[in-house]
């Protein structure tokens, strides 16, 4: 497929496009770029839930548990599962496919692994352009895993409506949601494995580190358990998503997001033409002369805007 036909593809809700699409995307090749940023003029129908948390914790249970409840209601889901990667391949473990094989058998679920590739921050370098395509294709909700770090989760931020961060009893939760800062990053707190002896005490430490937050704002942050393998307390927080996506609205908060986002782009789409500018340069052999230039003592700002006005005049030319 060529861009425009896979465009049009996506955009049609095609499967195979999906697919295609998103092996551009994860690839981070530049058709694969342009294709996201394309596509984004489609966006923003969808409702984009956030997942992050420590590992141990249930996250890719609690994604299928809640696929499987927002399908009784009849919405399309997309899954994004970011899993780290191979320090040797590269590649991605991809285990959330098999922890979530009853939501991805159903056919208005669409589930793809995405591998962090070293990227920090919980998700991958593609996870935008991805969350564009398959919002483009026309889901109704796209739930987004992030890889559970557990440290520097902060990514999601920019991308989710709507951010779900998961605890559970017994793993020094309390202690790393100060470490995470996860008390800017939560609208919902979930406390999966609820079953678990200590759930009332993971409880009580995020109501008292909520309450020490100093923040004052309309919305209230619920704190909802569950037992994700057993669907306890995923109706209820489906309800809490629901509100906080009531409140976005009432607060044209979404609209917020949505300008973010595109700014996202813009900066994308700048930091890559600085990218170019610099290999082209590497390879005429003028980027060690440069260097050696600014050794000598010349400014680094001034010779900087010196040759990024060469390489966009040459680039204008070749156009």
């Amino acid at each position: 497929m060529d861009l425009n036909s896979l465009y049009e593809g996506i955009i049609a809700g095609n499967r195979r496009a999906l697919a295609r699409g998103l092996s551009w995307i994860d690839e981070g090749s530049v058709r694969g770029k342009e294709l996201a940023h394309r596509l984004f003029a489609h966006t923003g129908h969808a409702r984009i839930i956030g997942i992050t948390g420590a590992p141990g914790v249930g996250k890719s249970t609690l994604v299928n548990a809640l696929a499987l409840e927002l399908r009784k209601r009849q919405n399309t889901v997309g899954i994004l599962a970011v899993d780290p990667s191979s320090p040797y391949s590269g590649g991605a473990i991809l285990g959330d496919r098999i922890r979530m094989q009853e939501s991805v058998d159903d056919k208005g679920v669409y589930m793809r692994s995405l591998a962090s590739r070293g990227h920090v921050g919980g998700l991958s370098r593609a996870a935008f352009g991805a969350i564009n395509l398959l919002d483009a294709a026309g889901f109704d909700t796209i739930l987004v895993e992030t890889v559970g770090a557990g440290q520097a989760e902060v990514d999601i931020m920019r991308y989710a409506q709507t951010v779900l961060v998961v605890l559970a009893p017994g793993l020094g939760d309390d202690i790393q949601a100060i470490k995470a800062g996860i008390l800017e990053i939560g609208n919902v707190f979930v406390v999966n494995k609820s079953d678990r002896d200590g759930a009332e005490l993971t409880v009580r430490s995020l109501k008292g580190l909520l309450s020490l937050s100093g923040e004052a704002s309309p919305w209230t942050v619920p704190i909802i358990k569950t037992q994700a393998d057993r669907f306890v307390g995923i109706k209820e927080l489906i309800e809490a998503i629901d509100q906080h996506q009531v409140y976005l609205r009432e607060h044209n908060l979404l609209d917020n997001l949505r300008y973010q986002q595109a700014e996202h782009i813009l900066k994308q789409s700048l930091e890559d033409i600085m990218v170019a500018v610099q290999s082209e340069m590497e390879h005429q052999g003028i980027w060690r002369q440069s260097v050696l230039d600014i050794l000598s003592g010349e400014d680094s700002t001034r010779k900087a805007k010196t040759l990024l006005t060469q390489w966009l005049k040459t680039s204008a030319q070749g156009e």
